[in-house]
């Protein structure tokens, strides 16, 4: 429905009214042309409320709409065109309203949907060619200049530049792209030119996904938005059922006027409406699916909203969680006189660059960053089971684990105390060795993320109960992490298909459990679990298609920004709701007791709709005083596409 057009209605039923009104106060004007106003102004107020109304009569189901019509249309009856127009005009208003609070809930997906360029230059048969951005295929080669937005997930072929992140992963530092390197669709190039090879069509960009996930949350319903309309239906068929006794009883068993009887109905009839009743979740609800989205955490629906404020177990996987899922050299430590740190890196990055290990990938990173250079190596060999050996300048350079020192006492007497403790620190460790010579040791390490013992200890700090660490790693491994983020009760040696069975156990021993993990071998405890929690990693696809809950910028500190921001959301559904009913019941004791004059019925509802309206409203832009977040979105958008 176009808001333009409900802001007119409503502008011009005020105005009708206010006209009607004071013409007939003020000059002599025929009673026939004061109510060809009124009627104009319920023309005006009630056409789309009335095709409302009959539309969901007709799919038989009474909605609050009707109960506003047959009150105007009872006013009317009476003689009380005035009365009838205020309900109408103040009805429309507060429906304006609705749909501009439910408006600015789609602000997030509008910023998102803004990064993506019409069009884009594409590279054909060694022709530059603009062309629309869906005509972009699979394959294509898309050239970005410095300052453009990058249209495509894909992979970079040519050129070097820094690229701004932040709309994707919440990164404020640029990263480096060149050849090889992968890029993402709404992400901003902001030095040199790139050429980008397309590796998924523009509909299936991450971007794309997160756009999509954000709109499908907004048409899942939260158990209490499920239960208030299920509850307006039944609750307008008891409204207008006891407002027509309540005429019926005036009339033939208390001897009232017709009209008397009849207007006191109708002011009964609008001030049990539940307008602002039905409109308490759903203004709540959107609001906090929206700040999520603007802060980096896809809700898929307001359902996992709702239930992630009730979460009283947490599980997290390690490896890709609670770390950063990358093998890191954390120790150089040298054991022979004559060798140095760099020494025995140049050795080891030599030998190890023919391996595919992912040890041996950290090693070579770790080379790279301190700009050494490898060299020629001839005679390699793998160890199966051991590790890799080459000859290096003449010598026989060995690399692997501590079998190849044989017995436990030769291990340690070969690396001394300094070499036992880096053993022992749950570290993988890998010795270097020349002929039966241990030169050195080289431990590497999943490095837990930055945010990780903090975002324990916020969620400590919020109530929940227990915190768990599930890994497949080894229990030494495994405490080691535990230790370091602050988690106290590990799951270790768990096979990726035996995580669910835990969940399930976690689960069996009460309160609800939320998983979080990297949402690839993880993928059957996020389903299992109450909340599955995926870390986004820029958009994965099974992170997106099986949590309930995404970390788009790959930052656990989102988690308990999601907690809070339920949490509150619930207690503003809670006090919208307890407001409302509030309302309700005054304003129906004082319509039943003293009674109450029909322009007061009007204002009393129509009046506490428009306050939990703005109540909900008041979350999108809410943040927790101690929040790590971050900036929303379109905040740190750049200026120029």
């Amino acid at each position: 429905m176009d808001d333009y057009l409900l802001v007119v209605l409503a502008v011009l039923t005020w105005v009708l009214l206010i006209s009607a009104a004071a013409l007939d106060h003020l000059t002599d004007l025929p009673h026939t042309l004061i109510q060809a106003m009124y009627v104009a102004a319920y023309l005006s107020g009630g056409t789309l409320a009335t095709r409302k109304a009959l539309s969901d009569l007709w799919h038989h189901h009474v909605n609050v709409d009707l109960l506003m019509v047959v009150a105007a249309i009872g006013a009317a009856i009476v003689d009380s065109w005035a009365e009838g127009a205020v309900l109408l005009a103040l009805f429309a208003s507060s429906n304006a309203l609705e749909h501009f609070a439910m408006e600015r809930t789609r602000d997030a997906v509008r910023a998102l949907m803004a990064l993506m360029p019409e069009s884009v230059t594409v590279i054909r048969d060694n022709v530059e060619e603009l062309i629309p951005l869906e005509e972009v295929r699979i394959g294509d080669v898309v050239l970005v200049r410095p300052g453009e937005r990058i249209a495509v997930d894909g992979v970079v072929l040519s050129g070097r530049s820094e690229i701004d992140e932040s709309t994707i992963t919440g990164e404020s530092i640029p990263v480096t792209a060149d050849a090889g390197a992968s890029v993402f669709a709404g992400t901003v190039n902001l030095a040199g030119a790139l050429q980008i090879e397309a590796s998924t069509l523009p509909e299936d960009t991450t971007l794309a996904r997160i756009v999509r996930v954000v709109s499908d949350a907004r048409e899942k319903q939260g158990r209490a938005q499920r239960f208030a309309e299920a509850f307006e239906g039944k609750y307008a068929i008891g409204v207008l059922v006891f407002a027509a006794m309540l005429f019926l009883g005036g009339w033939l068993w208390r001897d009232a006027q017709p009209g008397d009887a009849f207007y006191r109905a109708m002011t009964v009839l609008v001030v049990m409406s539940p307008c602002a009743l039905v409109i308490s979740t759903p203004a709540s609800t959107l609001s906090g699916l929206a700040n999520a989205a603007r802060h980096g955490v896809l809700f898929k629906g307001g359902a996992h909203l709702e239930t992630a404020g009730s979460i009283d177990i947490f599980a997290f996987d390690k490896t890709g969680t609670l770390t950063a899922g990358i093998q890191t050299v954390t120790d150089v430590l040298v054991l022979a006189p004559e060798m140095t740190e760099d020494r025995l890196l140049v050795l080891a990055a030599s030998v190890e660059r023919l391996s595919e290990h992912h040890i041996a990938a950290a090693v070579m990173r770790c080379a790279t960053e301190r700009g050494l250079s490898t060299v020629e190596v001839s005679d390699f060999d793998a160890l199966p089971g051991r590790g890799v050996t080459a000859r290096v300048n003449g010598d026989v350079i060995t690399i692997g684990n501590q079998r190849l020192l044989g017995a436990p006492e030769s291990m340690l007497d070969a690396i001394g105390a300094e070499g036992a403790a880096l053993l022992s620190s749950g570290k993988t460790v890998v010795f270097v060795m020349n002929g039966h010579q241990v030169l050195g040791l080289i431990a590497v390490a999943d490095v837990v993320r930055a945010e990780a013992a903090q975002t324990v200890d916020r969620l400590r700090g919020i109530g929940i109960k227990r915190i768990v660490m599930i890994t497949g790693d080894n229990a030494y491994v495994a405490e080691s992490i535990a230790r370091q983020v602050g988690i106290t009760e590990v799951r270790a040696d768990v096979l990726p298909e035996e995580k669910m069975q835990v969940i399930e156990d976690l689960r069996g021993r009460g309160g609800l459990v939320a998983m979080v993990g990297d949402g690839v071998n993880d993928a059957p405890a996020l389903a299992t679990a109450d909340l599955g929690i995926a870390m986004g990693g820029k958009g994965t696809d099974v992170a997106l298609e099986t949590a309930d809950m995404v970390l788009i910028r790959d930052d656990l500190s989102g988690i308990a920004y999601a907690m809070e921001l339920s949490r509150r959301t619930r207690r503003t559904i809670v006090q919208n709701l307890t407001f409302s009913l509030s309302v309700i019941a005054v304003l129906t004791i004082l319509a039943l007791t003293i009674g109450i004059p029909l322009p007061l019925g009007v204002v009393g509802h129509e009046g506490s709709t428009v306050i939990v309206v703005l109540n909900g409203l008041r979350l999108l832009g809410w943040t927790p005083p101690e929040s790590k977040i971050g900036e929303p979105i379109e905040a740190r958008l750049p200026a120029t596409a």
